[in-house]
């Protein structure tokens, strides 16, 4: 029996009804086979659950026990959830009797209570310790990893997961400060940062980006997407729809470079004798791209970068 406590933190759900309008749940696609990979506190998952028909399944995903501990609060025989990360579909999937799906929703990065709760360690406003994961039952924390990681290799993530000018800055001025004492709290390495970063863009704190670097490298956000957008495509039964918000533009990146390589498929010189049942067919269709709208925005300021890309999965041309 899961006996975690989940702390009372208010998550406000970005892009609550375009996400769940977008996956198209009415007709016969109300009684089918749907995942939240990103559980959360369950905002998309229970509207999902409002619409669905009464022999549809809901399958979730989530890497933090919090989370995990609020999604066993939901009393549906028709919701299963999973304590891992989206990366693991297939096989959860599998495991669930489930071979394909008609939908699937990923609402990358973190959530609300996750910064707000001081104790997580995300948030360079509030202090707290140094830890960063999402999933408090594994890997390295935040403070075990500036503690032993090389110069080198800091200035590479804060550079690359970050976008971070002054990588090599933060990173010189982080192993300075282990030297001395070792670096265990949000507010020590946020004023580590802000001594090493001359200049900063209006109104952003300038440990932003090295917090996000870091968080995003504790957790493999990054890889876990690059796996979980295979394993979703391959979990797509034709016609079924994938929506993605994501935060920032790395992670947009990679879902619209993934979303383009499926449905923009480059065809053969059109001398060449080829049927047409022949040429290579694109498997996805891109239905839309949407952000927050204004009213969102001012309503719930975190939802100022999000981005929504949906895609449906073709199906395959009779005589292919």
């Amino acid at each position: 029996m899961n006996t975690t406590t989940v702390p009372e933190f208010q998550h406000r759900t970005v892009l609550l009804d375009e996400a769940v309008d977008a996956l198209a749940l009415d007709g016969a696609r109300a009684n089918g086979v749907f995942v939240d990979g990103t559980f959360g506190r369950g905002g998309h998952s229970r509207l999902i659950l409002s619409k669905l028909g009464p022999k549809a399944r809901l399958i979730a995903f989530d890497k933090d026990p919090q989370a995990i501990a609020t999604a066993e609060q939901i009393k549906d025989p028709r919701f299963t959830i999973v304590h891992d990360s989206f990366a693991t579909m297939r096989e959860a999937l599998a495991a669930n009797g489930v071979d394909k799906v008609d939908g699937i929703l990923l609402d990358l990065g973190i959530s609300s209570p996750q910064v707000d709760d001081a104790a997580r360690g995300f948030s360079f406003r509030n202090d707290g310790p140094l830890d960063m994961r999402m999933d408090t039952t594994r890997g390295m924390s935040a403070a075990e990893w500036l503690a032993t990681e090389n110069e080198q290799t800091l200035e590479k993530v804060i550079k690359e997961y970050g976008e971070e000018r002054f990588a090599f800055q933060i990173a010189k001025a982080i192993v300075a400060r282990r030297a001395v004492e070792p670096i265990s709290s949000t507010r020590q390495l946020a004023g580590i940062v802000a001594g090493a970063v001359k200049t900063r863009e209006k109104g952003k704190d300038p440990a932003t980006r090295t917090f996000q670097a870091i968080r995003i490298f504790i957790n493999k956000e990054l890889e876990d997407l690059e796996v979980g957008l295979t394993r979703a495509y391959d979990s797509l039964a034709p016609g079924a729809i994938m929506a993605i918000i994501s935060f920032h533009s790395l992670e947009d990146r990679m879902v619209k470079r993934f979303f383009a390589s499926k449905a923009n498929v480059e065809q053969p010189d059109r001398r060449l004798p080829i049927r047409a049942v022949d040429l290579p067919q694109p498997e996805l269709k891109l239905l839309a791209k949407m952000k927050p709208s204004d009213q969102e925005v001012d309503d719930n300021p975190r939802a100022r970068s999000a981005v929504m890309r949906v895609a449906r999965r073709l199906p395959i041309p009779e005589g292919a």
